[in-house]
């Protein structure tokens, strides 16, 4: 009996968070300091040691010491200049656009299920 009541307490505690959580950011939104936008670029890198001055230009995500490769977030509206600035840089060989965040990652069943078919 006793647990019981703590799981429920823990239970009415965590949901209480939830709803602050969701207002707060309801709240944010109405005033407009929602998170911005990033845009994810993958940057082909000659030098992975010189790899790592590219923090000073957005967030890198992570750094491929085998394929010399940088995954990195920047904001959309600072996005051209930081990446002009980017591909002078002497050690960046190719900078290339994500489209991580644009493919489909809801699916939907197109195809019936067979498997009524071969009855056991």
């Amino acid at each position: 009996m006793v647990v019981e009541d703590h799981v429920d307490a823990v239970e009415n505690e965590q949901q209480e968070q939830v709803q602050v959580q969701q207002e707060q950011v309801l709240e944010q939104e109405e005033q407009g300091l929602a998170l911005p936008e990033r845009i994810g670029y993958i940057i082909w890198v000659n030098d992975v040691k010189a790899a790592r001055n590219l923090e000073k230009y957005g967030c890198v995500h992570y750094i491929s010491r085998r394929m010399h490769y940088v995954v990195m977030y920047l904001y959309t509206e600072k996005a051209e200049e930081t990446l002009k600035n980017i591909r002078r840089l002497s050690y960046v060989r190719k900078v290339e656009r994500s489209y991580r965040n644009e493919i489909k990652t809801e699916y939907t069943k197109a195809v019936p299920d067979q498997t009524q078919f071969y009855g056991i």
